[in-house]
């Protein structure tokens, strides 16, 4: 039996072959009787089980956390660091695998992909079993479509143009190459043409650009494979090639957009932002913020990162499109500012606005209302979804003087409804992007003057955690497949982030901390003394575990046509070690509910 054991299931798929024969010689098959401990709270296991049928239930207390299953593990607390934290109770008859503690041990020293698995740190954990989809190879690039690498526009320049004409055009573009039309034909003039032709030519600055264009055009199409046009670069020795979309020339790829396919297209898209000269040349650059995070994600790029760099281009979007639509009324006396997880730095594939207006006074009404219509409108045209609690820029109740914000934030403290509870939370996120910036500090410092002191307002606040439920994992699948019926799925937002960032607003709403970001609440709250140094390390890495799998369900989710589901997480389709993953974090988010519980005494709102 020992020799069927399945090396591929992770953590042993870390394993070398002559490390997976040792471990196969030194395997023991345990049965476990329906209601058997296996381990209790604090004590050491002596050897580390695997399951092969049958299945245990983890509790806390009393409380079920989880019910593992074939081919999971258990419990590498109590094995590397002495002490189980949990019960571990056969829920029916079960057979498991015995590996050692002692060769545990010794293929962890030995073997550090595998020790990964045993790190008390979720994060690390998920860093060490990042899957092989998300390594970017040389390989992956090659087998991505033309249409996937950043490219400049196609510029069309009449053969009669004279060369500085074609030069200035090119510029504007800020790109190297151009097609020429000419009785019919099209033709290619690059910046090295034009050069060529004036200093070793001798060609006037006046003449026309048909005389220096070339018209054996390279081209591929947009859903030709990248390799394909390498190939053809090599095979006719040109750094670019053109780009047909549809039978028509849509731009040029060159060598530099297929290095940025490698190494990420997060340094070019800032220039093309702001060059951009209308609201229809920032169509493009926002697409690639998007196309950016699948492929910093398949590069194995961690999911903060990721955040941090969308979070940046998507506010240089914001800044570039209010310099383009704003009157200068509107620029000299407002404050864009963005809200929800873009306020938090907290973005990563696109969801909806969350954005407003501060004024310092009041403007012209038609102005406003015409800004107010083009700003939404045009984030929606760049894939920016309405927000479905309507915190845009397009409603006025967010896009007001700063007297009227004043006003209506003390309106919602005094409410006191969960409705006006949240709408607080996502001001609280508020981040000004550009503009009179200090009238959203002026904002948020009379909100903080508004709630200080008041205990009962944070507590009710605090009370939205409760909003939704955070699973144990493994309890409903196991319940839906006895009676036949389709594993469950969990909402990753609302199990897990959720609870964590308003838990942490809360906290820091309390104690008057005005850091945006939730890493840097937490930062901030430890260092406060609100908890421990180890606990706070616990909870942001719990944080950045349910982003990665929520990154993962959203670029899913946009493959399949199926934004819904884009918070989504099915447990069953994950591997063993991203189960063991995501089961620790949930336990970390259940133990941070009961101390805002706690601390906010939420069992008196019933």
């Amino acid at each position: 039996m020992p020799s069927a054991f399945d090396a591929s299931n992770p953590p042993f798929d870390r394993l070398t072959q002559q490390e997976i024969g040792e471990l196969r010689a030194a395997l023991d098959i345990g049965y476990l009787r329906p209601g058997e401990a296996v381990l209790t709270p604090g004590q050491k296991a002596e050897h580390l089980h695997v399951i092969i049928k049958g299945s245990v239930e983890v509790r806390d207390n009393g409380t079920l956390n989880a019910v593992l299953g074939p081919r999971d593990s258990f419990d590498s607390r109590a094995v590397v660091h002495g002490a189980a934290g949990e019960d571990f109770v056969a829920a029916e008859e079960t057979l498991c695998y015995l590996i050692p503690r002692a060769l545990v041990l010794d293929l962890i020293a030995r073997n550090p992909g595998f020790a990964a698995f045993f790190y008390s740190e979720v994060s690390a954990k998920l860093d060490a079993f990042a899957r092989a989809h998300r390594a970017e190879s040389v390989e992956s690039v090659l087998r991505a479509r033309v249409r996937e690498a950043s490219r400049g526009p196609a510029v069309f320049l009449d053969g009669h143009a004279t060369l500085t004409e074609a030069a200035a055009r090119m510029q504007d573009a800020n790109i190297n190459a151009a097609y020429v039309r000419e009785d019919g034909r099209i033709g290619v003039v690059t910046g090295m043409n034009l050069a060529k032709a004036v200093l070793l030519r001798g060609l006037p600055l006046d003449a026309p650009v048909r005389e220096v264009c070339h018209y054996e055009v390279v081209e591929v199409d947009a859903e030709d494979f990248i390799f394909e046009a390498l190939l053809l670069m090599t095979r006719h020795d040109k750094r670019r090639v053109a780009v047909r979309t549809a039978g028509e020339y849509t731009g040029f790829l060159e060598d530099i957009h297929i290095l940025g396919l490698v190494a990420g297209n997060s340094q070019l898209i800032p220039g093309r932002i702001d060059r951009a000269r209308s609201v229809e040349d920032l169509a493009a650059p926002a697409q690639d913020i998007q196309g950016q995070v699948e492929r910093l994600h398949r590069q194995g790029v961690k999911v903060e990162q990721i955040a941090e760099i969308t979070s940046d281009l998507n506010r240089r979007l914001f800044v570039k499109l209010f310099e383009l639509l704003a009157p200068p009324a509107i620029r000299q006396h407002g404050c864009l500012m963005i809200m929800g997880s873009e306020g938090r730095g907290e973005q990563t594939v696109r969801t909806d606005q969350d954005n407003g207006l501060l004024l310092d006074g009041p403007v012209p009404e038609a102005e406003l209302a015409g800004f107010r219509e083009a700003f939404s409108g045009a984030l929606a045209r760049f894939g920016f979804p309405d927000c479905p609690g309507n915190v845009m820029v397009r409603n006025p109740l967010w896009s007001q003087p700063l007297d009227g914000l004043v006003r209506q934030l003390r309106l919602w403290i005094m409410d006191r409804t969960p409705e006006a509870a949240m709408n607080l939370a996502i001001f609280f996120d508020a981040v000004g992007v550009t503009g009179r910036t200090a009238l959203l500090a002026e904002a948020k410092s009379a909100m903080a003057g508004m709630m200080r002191g008041e205990r009962a307002l944070i507590a009710r606040f605090a009370n939205l955690v409760e909003s939704f439920e955070t699973p144990a994992l493994g309890v409903l699948s196991t319940l839906m497949e006895r009676v036949g019926v389709a594993s469950d799925a969990i909402d990753i937002k609302k199990a897990g982030i959720f609870p964590i960032v308003h838990g942490m607003r809360a906290m820091a709403m309390d104690r008057g901390i005005l850091a945006t970001s939730t890493a840097g609440r937490i930062e901030a709250l430890t260092e406060a003394g609100a908890f421990s140094h180890d606990f706070g390390r616990e909870l942001l890495s719990a944080l950045r575990v349910f982003m990665e799998y929520r990154l993962r369900a959203q670029l899913e989710a946009v493959r399949r046509g199926a934004l819904e589901q884009e918070a989504l997480v099915h447990p069953a389709g994950l591997s063993a070690a991203d189960r063991d993953i995501l089961r620790d974090a949930l336990r970390i988010v259940r133990q941070f509910r009961e101390m805002i519980r706690s601390r906010f005494n939420l069992a008196a709102f019933g």
